[in-house]
C-alpha cells in the first residue's frame, strides 16, 4: 500500500504546477516592462505540458547522475540560448517534433533504469534546450509582442528561474522516496514512464498530422 501511496503522490507531484497555474500571469496583457516580461516567463514552462514534464525529468536525470547543478544549468543555459536567438529571428526547424522527441528520449533513459552517463546526457540536454528555448522564443514573438530588451531580460530570468526550481523539486521528491537514486526504483522508473509516455503520444500526433496534412 506505502508504494502505491508514494507513486499517488509523484503523479500529484507532476501535476500541481499546472493546476496551480491554469492561467498565464500576464491573463491577455502585452509585455511591456521587464516585470511583465518576468512573469510571463515564469508562467509559459508550467502551462505547457510538454515543457513542465520535460524539465522535470531533467531534474530526476540530474539527480541520478549525480550532477544537479552542472545537468540542469546545462538545460538552462541552452535553452536561454534558444530563446534569444529566435527573438532575434533565428529559428530551429521542426520544433515540436523535437520537443516530442525530447519527452520520449529522456523519459526512456530515466525509464530504462540503466546508469546515465555524465558528457553525453548534458549533451542530449543542451540539444533539446534549443529546442525548447526556441519554442519559448516563439511564443515573445509572435503571441506577445515585446518592448525591448528589457522585457527579454525579464522573460529569460522567469524562464530560467521557474524551470530551475521545478527540476529540484522533482529531484528532491524523488530523493526523498528514495535514499539511494537507485535508477532501478519503480518509483523513479515510473516518473519516466509517464514523461516517455507523453512524448510518444506527442510524437505519433505530429506525426500524423504531417502525414494527413501532406495527404490533403
Amino acid at each position: 500500500m506505502k508504494p502505491f501511496i508514494q507513486l499517488n503522490a509523484l503523479y500529484i507531484t507532476f501535476c500541481m504546477p499546472t493546476l496551480a497555474f491554469a492561467h498565464h500571469p500576464l491573463g491577455a496583457l502585452q509585455m511591456e516592462t521587464f516585470i511583465h516580461g518576468f512573469l510571463s516567463g515564469i508562467g509559459h514552462p508550467i502551462l505547457g505540458i510538454d515543457h513542465l514534464f520535460f524539465i522535470i525529468v531533467v531534474g530526476i536525470a540530474a539527480l541520478l547522475i549525480g550532477h544537479r547543478i552542472w545537468s540542469v544549468a546545462t538545460y538552462i543555459v541552452a535553452m536561454v540560448v534558444g530563446c534569444a536567438a529566435m527573438s532575434f529571428g533565428i529559428d530551429l526547424p521542426a520544433k515540436e517534433l523535437m520537443i516530442a522527441l525530447s519527452l520520449l528520449v529522456v523519459g526512456g533513459m530515466v525509464l530504462s533504469g540503466r546508469v546515465l552517463r555524465l558528457v553525453p546526457t548534458l549533451g542530449i540536454f543542451a540539444l533539446f534546450g534549443l529546442f525548447h528555448g526556441s519554442a519559448f522564443g516563439n511564443s515573445l514573438t509572435e503571441y506577445e509582442a515585446s518592448s525591448g530588451i528589457p522585457v527579454l531580460i525579464g522573460y529569460l530570468l522567469g524562464l530560467s528561474l521557474i524551470q530551475f526550481l521545478l527540476s529540484f523539486l522533482a529531484g528532491t521528491v524523488i530523493s526523498n522516496f528514495e535514499r539511494e537514486n537507485s535508477m532501478t526504483s519503480i518509483r523513479v522508473r515510473f516518473s519516466g514512464a509517464m514523461v516517455a509516455g507523453t512524448g510518444l503520444f506527442l510524437t505519433l500526433q505530429i506525426i500524423e498530422s504531417s502525414l494527413f496534412g501532406a495527404v490533403g
